[in-house]
């Protein structure tokens, strides 16, 4: 089987090879044919070393195909299901899956340190507890969501992470009111995506901040009122909120440097939604008494905050009903032997989303 590998962290390019066996299945597991995934900025932390991740790994998170085969116990998957990848799947019996919290279950955490892939030279992990950049991935039942006949695999693979985590972050986590004024820093595929989401909200302002003009100009075609650098964002904060700041503004980065700039784009009484995934070294501070005194909220969203099976129902809906446009995410295809491509159009900011056929 072909998987594309990373050796070991740090490295900068993955080798796609043709000697990986996707490894583990049995009772409650599920054996998929990947047919599409796309490229997540966190593929790309787990690579350099941002995310904790065991290597050798194949990378790979936001993936969709087709169940060949169901182990003993599986009930309500069979072979031929089109289904979705979810990273994160909820046990349903910890304490946060009880209080209704089930994206925060870390039973799917557990995942990613056992082996999904085995190669002559010894066990191979997957990234996240998946590993979608192969054409086979095995996983826990729960990994495996079925999608409706209507669902491109393509679009299936976005809502298993990107999407699900930029309109989560909006909805459900700072729930963004009707009128209000949004600024979103960081316009990949998943600040695109928290774009859609206030804009669905019915956010009368949505600052696109990007240092790339690409993806600014992006930005203002999923929805986002006015798009600047990151050098423009304070002139943008004194035109549109005569200097109070932002309503609700979203960090979609994952560096403290850019969270501290969201923190203070934000007005006072406001919202700071923290979308993107940082490293564990990099520390976000505030003082004691700007704390206190500016009574601002700072919003942690994790996978868009929310249960994801309702997240995917309802960005599947908002898709159907042209709420959202999901297929314009989509800048770059590739073959799984174009990958280190498609980490290159990442890297450079020519890419919101590469899909990559399996």
């Amino acid at each position: 089987m072909r998987a594309a590998v990373q050796h070991e962290t740090g490295r900068d390019k993955l080798e796609v090879l043709d000697d990986v066996e996707a490894v583990g299945f049995g009772p409650g597991r599920v054996r998929i044919r990947i047919r599409a995934t796309g490229l997540c900025h966190s593929d790309l932390s787990a690579m350099n070393g941002v995310l904790p991740q065991p290597a050798p790994f194949v990378p790979g998170h936001e993936g969709a195909g087709e169940v060949l085969d169901v182990g003993d116990g599986v009930t309500g998957l069979k072979a031929g299901d089109r289904v979705l990848m979810c990273w994160l799947p909820a046990c349903g019996s910890c304490p946060s899956c009880k209080r209704g919290q089930t994206h925060l279950c870390l039973a799917g955490f557990m995942n990613a340190g056992t082996p999904n892939f085995k190669r002559p030279g010894g066990d191979v992990f997957g990234f996240a507890g998946t590993g979608t950049f192969a054409e086979e991935v095995v996983v826990a039942a729960n990994c495996a969501v079925p999608i409706p006949d209507d669902v491109p695999y393509e679009i299936a693979a976005l809502i298993g992470c990107g999407v699900t985590t930029g309109l989560g972050a909006a909805f459900n986590t700072a729930k963004v009111e009707a009128g209000s004024s949004v600024a979103v820093i960081g316009c990949g595929g998943v600040g695109i995506s928290v774009i859609q989401g206030a804009r669905a909200c019915g956010a009368a302002q949505i600052v696109a901040v990007d240092p790339v003009a690409a993806r600014r100009e992006a930005a203002l075609r999923f929805g986002a009122t006015e798009a600047v650098a990151p050098e423009e964002l304070a002139d943008a904060k004194g035109r549109i909120t005569a200097g109070e700041g932002f309503d609700y503004v979203f960090e979609v980065v994952g560096k403290s440097a850019t969270a501290r700039t969201a923190y203070e784009a934000t007005r006072r009484g406001g919202t700071l939604c923290v979308v993107g995934a940082g490293a564990m070294d990099d520390t976000f501070q505030v003082n004691m008494f700007e704390l206190f005194f500016d009574e601002k909220r700072i919003l942690p969203s994790l996978y868009g905050g929310a249960d994801v099976l309702r997240s995917y129902e309802r960005a599947i809906a908002l898709w159907r009903a042209s709420r959202i446009d999901l297929e314009g995410l989509i800048t770059h295809r590739v073959r799984l032997d174009g990958i280190n491509d498609a980490l290159d159009q990442m890297r450079s900011g020519a890419a919101l989303r590469t899909c990559i056929e399996i």
